[in-house]
């Protein structure tokens, strides 16, 4: 698998450390079920087949964050963008 770094270009995953998934939202702590809330945030994951977006870092590279966008049933790289750029947007869709 290779994925393209948007600062340095092309690179196999072994220069990558995968991180998670770049798609939970942390819960907010002052909420009446709070406890619930982070029992599921740490502990329940989908297994999704198809397109996820995951957290990348370029770690043998520029250190760079990254969201990639991976088909997990075939692994094709579908997307890459700095992991700031994706949570501007984010923060600007809600």
């Amino acid at each position: 698998m290779r994925i393209a770094c948007p600062y340095c270009g092309l690179r196999g995953v072994d220069e990558f450390s995968y991180l998670g998934d770049a798609t939970l939202k942390r819960p907010d702590p002052a909420a009446a079920n709070a406890d619930v809330a982070f029992h599921d945030y740490v502990y329940l994951r989908d297994n999704p087949a198809g397109p996820h977006r995951e957290l990348w870092q370029h770690a043998s590279g520029c250190q760079s964050w990254l969201v990639v966008t991976r088909d997990t049933r075939t692994h094709e790289i579908l997307a890459v963008e700095y992991a700031r750029d994706a949570a501007i947007a984010s923060a600007g869709a809600e």
